[in-house]
């Protein structure tokens, strides 16, 4: 079968892994492959799909060595801990056993397809036309046209492939985030490799994270009606917004927002998820984030990219099933997972308390749930805890 994968993210690089076995085309619209991007991790369901694989011990060798995540205040005391669960049973903590950058797994799915896959970069999807034999038409951004069995639309969060065959989905968080690098030192023993969070009045939220001795992640989260730039290349004035949504939060908001302006890779986004009523238009189909982005406030984006291309290359492969049959298993079998996954994230802004009263009842909380071991943040907050099992493929 002759297929298109439109994106080569974590979920496209990923199905063509899984599609080893047929004609497969990988187009980004990229000049290169994205290689880039902060920590990501894997739970539940996705790490079984990557030891099916055979890449666990691949993984591993680009892992980051994080031990887990502590809450600081204001003055940088520490009011819990919550380690990363490295006894391979039971759910993931915050921290999994599986963390790697997602510059570093692109790179290694990317590494494993290049071969068996035709990949085009610098190339985009102008048009899609499906015809009555079941074949789908593309016009790409090079004038060029070819034909497909099949087109699937792994273009992430706000696809045009979505739009192209007129399917919605897309709910705003009210939350906005950014997102950057800066060069900062690990202090010989005073730092370790440990995820740190604050979170201030007025909905502001800060956490930093490293993956190796001499950079510095960031994450800055704030409601959405406080940024004002709303044009997605405005780079300058995206910082601008969260540099005076932050500034004098206390904690360590200074040094990171001047990291901020020093960061090369600085992106900022509206957040939001995917909920659309079908993945699927005839020949043309969502995968990962296109159609079922659970927003990084789950915890379950990358998981949810690689379990929906083994599910849907699984269906794909089966011998003697027409391709129709194998998009409405896969979303058969793939959307009680997704509910689950997605449960609930329409409050999900409305659970940051806005008022000093309200952060440091926070604090409180979090402080007895890690005096006690309970690990509040991988059960109640982050959504690996499903009742679903992988299907299995031959």
């Amino acid at each position: 079968m002759k297929i298109l994968i439109v994106g080569a993210g974590i979920a496209g690089t990923s199905l063509a892994f899984f599609l080893s076995q047929h004609e497969v085309t990988v187009i980004e619209r990229a000049s290169h492959l994205r290689a880039s991007g902060l920590q990501i991790d894997l739970r539940g369901a996705g790490i079984k799909v990557l030891k099916k694989m055979g890449l666990e011990d691949a993984f591993r060798e680009k892992a980051v060595p994080e031990q887990g995540i502590a809450l600081e205040d204001s003055r940088g005391r520490r009011w819990g801990y919550f380690p990363a669960n490295r006894a391979k049973k039971g759910l993931q903590s915050f921290t999994t056993d599986y963390e790697i950058m997602r510059g570093d797994f692109c790179q290694l799915l990317y590494d494993q397809t290049r071969h068996q896959a035709r990949y085009l970069f610098g190339v985009a999807v102008d048009s899609l036309s499906q015809t009555e034999g079941g074949k789908v038409t593309v016009l790409f951004s090079n004038g060029q046209a070819d034909v497909f069995d099949l087109v699937v639309g792994a273009d992430g969060l706000h696809s045009r492939t979505r739009r192209m065959i007129s399917l919605d989905g897309f709910h705003p968080l009210g939350m906005y985030a950014g997102y950057f690098t800066f060069k900062q030192d690990m202090v010989k023993n005073k730092e370790d490799y440990v995820a740190t969070a604050f979170l201030a009045h007025q909905n502001r939220f800060i956490m930093t994270r490293r993956h190796n001795e001499s950079t510095l992640q960031a994450y800055l989260i704030c409601k959405d009606n406080m940024i004002s730039c709303k044009n997605e290349n405005d780079r300058e004035k995206k910082m601008d917004d969260l540099t005076a949504v932050f500034s004098g939060a206390g904690w360590r908001t200074k040094r990171i927002l001047q990291g901020m302006r020093e960061s090369t890779d600085f992106y900022g986004e509206s957040m939001g998820f995917v909920q659309a009523d079908k993945w699927s238009d005839g020949r043309v189909v969502l995968l990962g984030d296109a159609a079922y982005s659970p927003s990084a406030m789950t915890g379950m984006g990358t998981t949810c990219a690689l379990v929906g291309a083994f599910v849907l290359a699984g269906e794909l492969n089966l011998g003697g099933v027409n391709v129709e049959t194998a998009l409405q298993e896969y979303e058969r079998k793939l959307r009680p997972f997704l509910d689950q996954v997605q449960k609930g994230l329409d409050g999900m802004a409305g659970r940051f308390p806005s008022s000093s009263f309200g952060v440091g009842i926070l604090y409180c909380l979090f402080a007895l749930a890690s005096f006690f071991r309970l690990d509040v943040l991988a059960r109640y907050v982050l959504r690996e805890g499903v009742s679903w099992e992988l299907p299995e493929y031959i």
